[in-house]
């Protein structure tokens, strides 16, 4: 590996546990500097030079500042293309888009209300915060639609890009953890034959079980 890889974020949020899952994936040494949202750490100068929008992750590799976790993967998987698993952002330009309409997908589609559940059914209560009924059955509603949409893909291939777990299923990883375990909405993808198959065999990975480990973790 040529950079020291640095990821600023705590492991519990779900753009940074994409990034580190990508990282793992790739079979990288990194260290994960954790961020105390609470402190404020995010919006600090130092932290604002890495991340304009003080948001996390920031990502450093050597003198290579990147924010955004899905701009972070892809360049983690064109920066070290032999490393780890070689399939997750590779292939002619067509396998390529078909990868990048899929994480296109999942930023579009699925994260705004996959996003909303997490938060709502998830981070509310642990926030001791009032739940929004009205956003959750909104947000149910827009996801079961993309979940369909995911149903007649995975019905015609194994995995959203195609027969090889990509940069597309492993985007989808934080937000779906969140819901089918920690959340009363796991039937949204396990009562869904294809989905639930997929979502089965994505978060079983190595990787992703080092995330969750990761999140456990008192510094995380």
């Amino acid at each position: 590996m040529g950079g020291y890889i640095k990821v600023y974020g705590p492991a519990v949020s779900t753009a940074v546990s994409r990034v580190l899952a990508c990282l793992l994936e790739k079979e990288l040494d990194f260290k994960l500097l954790p961020i105390e949202l609470s402190k404020r750490q995010h919006k600090t100068q130092d932290f604002l030079k890495l991340q304009p929008f003080g948001q996390v992750p920031a990502f450093q590799d050597d003198a290579t500042a990147i924010f955004e976790s899905r701009a972070i993967s892809r360049y983690i998987c064109d920066m070290y293309p032999d490393s780890g698993n070689t399939t997750l952002f590779s292939g002619n330009p067509a396998e390529k888009a078909s990868i990048d309409q899929w994480v296109e997908a999942e930023a579009q589609s699925f994260n705004p209300p996959s996003s909303s559940l997490v938060f709502q059914l998830v981070f509310a209560p642990r926030m001791k915060l009032k739940q929004d009924t009205s956003a959750i059955k909104e947000s149910e509603g827009k996801l079961k639609k993309v979940l369909d949409v995911y149903e007649r893909r995975l019905g015609e291939s194994r995995f959203l890009a195609g027969d090889e777990f990509s940069l597309a299923d492993l985007c989808h990883l934080p937000n779906a953890g969140y819901i089918v375990e920690e959340s009363d909405r796991a039937q949204l993808f396990t009562s869904r034959k294809n989905v639930g198959r997929w979502w089965e065999e994505i978060s079983s990975r190595p990787s992703w079980k080092k995330v969750l480990e990761m999140r456990k973790s008192p510094t995380a």
